[in-house]
């Protein structure tokens, strides 16, 4: 019987051009989201940072995946990104090297982020910047939260909690 995939199983670069393993977050939940500095929903890097500072001692980190697949909108180098982020947003949680999220050339995380023949749960698309995906703490996806959704809403923050052990699947894969 083959292993199943976790998000765990992933080695991906930082922003800063070095590996991370993400079996190092072995239990932490993870919300991983796909961003980018000139979208309408940028600004919601500041409740991100808000979310990651208020949980990041109760087991529970942000990834951020800079894409350029929506509009453009993330047509910076990852040290231009890097630099946006901090300086607007003060952003201080885990962002990795700008990736394609979709297409011929998404990137293996958001391969198995997306398809159910990877993650054992559901299939979704990413439909814009700012989706954001929900991992518990064995590295096995339990949610996609779309895009309009504020990182700090209460969907999110149960979960974080543990008020909702596991968000229920969203059946349209974060519409």
């Amino acid at each position: 019987m083959v292993k199943e995939k976790t998000f765990q199983s992933f080695t991906a670069k930082t922003i800063e051009g070095t590996d991370l393993n993400f079996s190092t977050l072995k239990g932490k939940k993870v919300l991983v989201v796909n961003t980018a500095s000139l979208c309408g929903f940028t600004p919601q890097y500041e409740a991100l940072e808000q979310l990651f500072q208020k949980y990041k001692d109760k087991n529970f980190t942000i990834v951020g995946f800079p894409a350029n697949n929506f509009g453009e909108q993330e047509p910076g180098s990852n040290a231009e990104i890097k630099e946006f982020c901090k300086k607007n947003y003060g952003v201080s949680f885990q962002m990795m090297e700008k990736v394609s999220v979709k297409g011929a050339d998404q990137c293996a995380v958001y391969a198995w982020l997306t398809k159910k023949a990877e993650n054992g749960v559901m299939d979704s698309e990413v439909r814009w910047n700012f989706q954001k995906y929900l991992i518990d703490e064995t590295g096995k996806l339990v949610d996609v939260v779309g895009p309009k959704e504020s990182p700090m809403s209460e969907k999110i923050t149960s979960w974080i909690e543990g008020k909702a052990s596991t968000a229920a699947p969203a059946k349209d894969g974060g519409k």
